[in-house]
């Protein structure tokens, strides 16, 4: 069951009848105390302000309130979508990025079969070849991933600002890449086509009931064979509700950058510090 079932549902639950593509102005959530009589509601007001988690919300009998279970329902749902929707070629097209793809040919398989990701199908590997640039210093990728929704949400602001940032220091740019169903390590076999030095993907987070907008990004110098999860660097939690995306793209171009010049990445690079 998808989002606007789950809200059509949740309205006729609540009594409501008005059309599910209308959610954002019908269904609004929002934090309250729904504890019965708490002891110190400014301390629980306090605390849910601090954080995303469900606190005090309270219970009837031995279950959640109806409203705090329809939140639930809502924001499962919105989990669901984002993992299991294709990112809108419209957003794709506004960024300017080539699409190419993985090897996974359904989101099944892309989740059973890890190797499927992490590799570009033949048409994709051959459109790299023939068109892609060669020898920048830094090749962008952007990947679904596991939240179609924090690629549409949050890489447009995130790329804008990361782009700008490695253009204000003059840092060359490869041509930046969407790769359907793709994981990380396809940055490798990236890295040898377009003869980079350095790869940075932004890929949707697995979305969680806090929010479904979350991207990470990693970036690794001179990826080859012998490359392991220790010469990648990682930020994550980059979303409106945790590191803001502008903030985020200028912060990513200055790390870029000191790799860039210190030639490292991964644990290597952390022990510069």
């Amino acid at each position: 069951m998808n989002i606007e079932q789950i809200v059509e549902e949740v309205l006729s639950e609540m009594g409501r009848s008005e059309k599910a593509e209308e959610k954002h102005l019908q269904y609004e959530q929002k934090k309250e105390v729904t504890v019965a009589d708490p002891v110190s509601k400014e301390n629980i007001e306090y605390v849910q302000r601090l954080t995303p988690a469900r606190i005090g919300i309270g219970r009837a009998g031995t279950r959640m309130r109806t409203k705090n279970y329809l939140d639930f329902r809502v924001d499962h749902a919105a989990a669901q979508d984002a993992v299991f929707k294709d990112v809108e070629d419209e957003v794709i097209e506004q960024m300017g990025l080539s699409l190419l793809k993985s090897r996974a040919v359904s989101m099944q398989e892309y989740l059973m079969n890890l190797d499927a990701g992490r590799k570009l199908d033949d048409a994709s590997a051959d459109w790299l070849k023939n068109h892609a640039e060669k020898g920048k210093q830094v090749q962008i990728i952007v990947s679904d991933g596991l939240s179609s929704t924090g690629v549409e949400e949050t890489v447009p602001d995130l790329y804008l600002s990361l782009t700008q940032g490695l253009e204000s220091k003059n840092i060359t740019v490869g041509t930046p890449v969407f790769i359907r169903k793709s994981r990380v390590w396809i940055q490798d076999e990236v890295a040898a086509l377009t003869d980079c030095e350095l790869v940075i993907s932004l890929i949707g987070e697995r979305p969680g009931l806090a929010t479904s907008k979350s991207i990470s990004a990693y970036i690794i110098y001179k990826p080859g064979e012998e490359s392991v999860e220790a010469d990648r660097t990682v930020f994550s939690n980059i979303h409106e509700g945790g590191v803001p995306p502008v903030e985020a793209g200028a912060y990513l171009a200055d790390v870029i950058e000191r790799m860039l010049e210190n030639k490292a990445s991964g644990v290597a690079f952390a022990r510069l510090k």
